[in-house]
């Protein structure tokens, strides 16, 4: 069980769900604090940041390894060094945002992408951290943002095995206890068929921390899905509507789809429940309306119980139809009505 603020994170919880702001500000402030707004309304338990500056992420070269050609990529022909810098949120937003969505009931935290940006979400007293997929082999970034001791989540998209033990080696080695681990498919969009939501249960089980999904897919039937297998964690990116455009809007969920994925989630989480035999309280009453055993005619005392006269109906007042082959043959003591529930002081005895 992991606390983030006010909020549990944990099986026992409902799934805690993180709307992804991104570069899907469209560089308006005002966009920005109204996307906090609207995942408020749909019900989020946190709204999530991106810290950096284009510098910080890559270099300024519009060519080569730095020009965007992948024909399958949103972000085709555009230098990294452009994209980021469309898709970065100013530093100064940082602290409005986070007061707006305190003012909202809603955390608000971020993912770092150097050492400069944990030491200025450190400034604004940032309640958790969050390392992309991209960043999972940082370990020196990991490390930096581990020793806040704060709550950190970590995504996992493309990592092996050895490259996730890696990151939680060095995440615990300077001091995080607090680790959630954040299955991942690093496409965007993705799709269902390579989300491999099976990893979820034996990631939790190698890794012996809190599990959930970063979510690409469109809709929400992954996340749903996922809270079946063991999820605690849902992060999907958030727009205010897909039209307006922006660097992740095609992957975005917009504000009545938040709202579905919030209900819908809690609904699979309840559904879950525990490992469970028989009528729970709940079915006790509807017990009644199963089949027993009936007297299905008119019948005088002595007279033989027949396919006939004796029936396997509903409801469930007589004796159970385990019995019905048993009692066939069997003689009655009194006389009996159509409709007389059997039971077995009706039986006589050999």
């Amino acid at each position: 069980m992991i606390k983030i603020g006010s909020k549990t994170i944990g099986a026992k919880n409902s799934p805690f769900i993180i709307a992804e702001m991104s570069g899907n500000h469209n560089q308006s402030l005002d966009r920005a604090l109204s996307i906090v707004d609207a995942a408020a309304d749909a019900g989020a338990d946190a709204i999530k940041l991106q810290t950096y500056t284009a510098d910080t992420m890559t270099l300024d070269i519009k060519k080569g390894d730095f020009f965007i050609d992948d024909p399958k990529s949103l972000w085709k022909g555009q230098s990294m060094h452009d994209l980021y810098k469309l898709a970065y949120t100013p530093w100064d937003w940082h602290k409005p945002i986070i007061e707006h969505a305190r003012s909202k009931d809603l955390l608000c935290f971020s993912t770092p992408f150097d050492e400069t940006a944990v030491d200025f979400l450190e400034s604004l007293e940032v309640p958790a951290y969050k390392i992309a997929s991209f960043e999972c082999i940082d370990l020196p970034l990991i490390k930096k943002v581990a020793s806040t001791k704060k709550p950190l989540i970590i995504s996992t998209g493309m990592a092996t095995k050895v490259e996730i033990t890696e990151a939680v080696d060095a995440a615990r080695s300077v001091g995080c206890k607090d680790l959630i681990l954040l299955k991942c498919t690093s496409t965007y969009p993705a799709s269902p068929k390579n989300t491999n939501l099976n990893t979820i249960s034996h990631m939790r089980k190698l890794f012996n921390c809190e599990v959930g999904l970063s979510d690409h897919t469109l809709g929400i039937g992954a996340a749903v899905a996922a809270v079946a297998v063991g999820a605690s964690v849902i992060e999907k990116h958030f727009t205010l509507s897909r039209a307006d455009g922006g660097v992740d809007s095609a992957f975005s969920l917009e504000p009545s789809e938040l709202s579905s994925l919030v209900s819908e989630t809690k609904r699979a989480f309840q559904a879950l429940g525990e490992i469970s035999y028989g009528a729970t309280e709940a079915e006790i009453s509807s017990r009644s309306r199963r089949r027993s055993l009936y007297i299905g005619e008119n019948m005088k005392a002595g007279e033989v119980l027949t396919a006939k006269n004796l029936r396997r109906i509903r409801p469930g007042n007589g004796l159970l139809p385990k019995y019905y082959e048993k009692l066939l043959g069997k003689k009655i003591k009194f006389d009996t009505p159509k409709g007389t529930p059997v039971s077995w002081d009706l039986i006589l005895e050999d």
